[in-house]
């Protein structure tokens, strides 16, 4: 039977608004924001946790709006940005689980391809990010070497 509703495809989430100055009741100044973002990144949180902070601990909507530069570029500039970029590390981490949850669950098909899509996605990023830089020519996806450096 077909659905009796619609839903539009790509649209989900919220919007940034189209605004690009800081609003008037944000209270914190250029400096201070990024002193913020240092002293976080210090106490070892990623950048996406960073923002969380910001946002609903210090009432900071948006730090590139009020710095003019993204929290990743803040925790690079004074060389807190870990050396492998964060969104593989999560991945690597979700592998590294589903992996563990495989050797319990033998005959769970579905957690089967969903570890292969994420194994391949961790490949494609894994190219990407040693043609940009990021990570060594020679790096290599190897499930063993993902969880030591996740047990880390």
């Amino acid at each position: 039977m077909a659905r009796m509703y619609s839903r539009k495809k790509g649209k989900s989430g919220s919007k940034k608004p189209p605004i690009k100055t800081a609003p008037r009741w944000v209270k914190y100044k250029k400096n201070e924001v990024e002193e913020l973002v240092i002293k976080l990144a210090k106490e070892r949180h990623t950048s996406a946790t960073i923002g969380t902070i910001l946002r609903d601990q210090y009432g900071i909507p948006d730090v590139k709006m009020i710095t003019g530069k993204t929290i990743s570029k803040m925790m690079r500039e004074n060389k807190l940005y870990p050396e492998m970029p964060e969104d593989l590390l999560s991945l690597l981490k979700k592998v590294v689980n589903l992996r563990e949850h495989m050797e319990k669950n033998k005959a769970d098909k579905l957690s089967q391809k969903g570890l292969e899509n994420l194994e391949s996605k961790i490949r494609r990023l894994g190219k990407f990010y040693s043609r940009e830089g990021m990570l060594p020519k020679d790096w290599r996806y190897d499930p063993t070497k993902a969880k030591l450096l996740i047990q880390k």
